[in-house]
């Protein structure tokens, strides 16, 4: 069964749903599943460049205090599931579509998991800049790909306008938010639910599924 993980990789909510979608996997171990990830930007207007991070929480927020009790939800949670974030060393907000392009390449050397582990890892636990095209080639040439030539395909236009049509296509599908789980191409799950809630959510569509192929039989 194939699960779709729609996120942006600055969605700290998207990184703790990796976790808690691997654990619900996990419960299920007799089932086999393809996962892929999708893009989808939460601010898709963001320059280019970025912006400094403390004044994008600023903006939106309205105060960086009632961003406090967010991410100490946000701490404890990835201290329950090996997630050590570090959102004082974040300097900036990057515009996310070149990790986007890049997760997308991954899928067909069979690194896409470890590219969106390493994206994840490298922005809320290290800080890095995941806007910067340098920074990008260093995490793909880190999980085993060719790190000059993901440099260089992200100074052209590959494969940018995929990438935005499978963000539109998102949003035309009912996604509001991140992370969502899209199961079996049809049943869709928003939210970062915990692994019982999301196994049990899949043992629904595979009962389903299994339903429907006994009665066409």
């Amino acid at each position: 069964m194939q699960i779709d993980v729609i996120s942006d990789t600055i969605c700290p909510w998207c990184y703790i749903g990796k976790r808690r979608l691997e654990r619900a996997l996990g419960l299920r171990p007799q089932k086999s599943f393809e996962v892929r990830w999708r893009p989808f930007q939460l601010d898709p207007g963001m320059p280019a460049s970025g912006i400094d991070r403390r004044e994008h929480l600023a903006q939106k927020f309205g105060s960086l205090e009632k961003l406090k009790p967010v991410q100490a939800a946000l701490e404890q949670a990835g201290l329950e599931l090996g997630i050590p974030f570090a959102f004082d060393r974040i300097q900036r907000t990057p515009n996310t579509l070149n990790s986007h392009r890049l997760i997308r390449w991954s899928h067909s050397l069979g690194l896409q998991d470890d590219m969106v582990e390493g994206i994840f890892r490298a922005y809320f636990v290290e800080g890095q800049d995941i806007g910067d095209t340098a920074v990008l080639a260093r995490i793909g040439d880190a999980i085993g790909m060719d790190g000059e030539l993901v440099e260089e395909l992200l100074n052209s236009d590959a494969d940018i306008e995929s990438v935005t049509q499978q963000d539109s296509m998102a949003r035309k599908f009912g996604v509001q938010g991140v992370p969502s789980f899209l199961i079996g191409g049809r049943s869709l799950i928003m939210g970062a639910e915990d692994p019982q809630t999301l196994a049990e959510m899949i043992d629904r569509v595979i009962a389903s599924d299994a339903e429907g192929a006994a009665a066409a039989g």
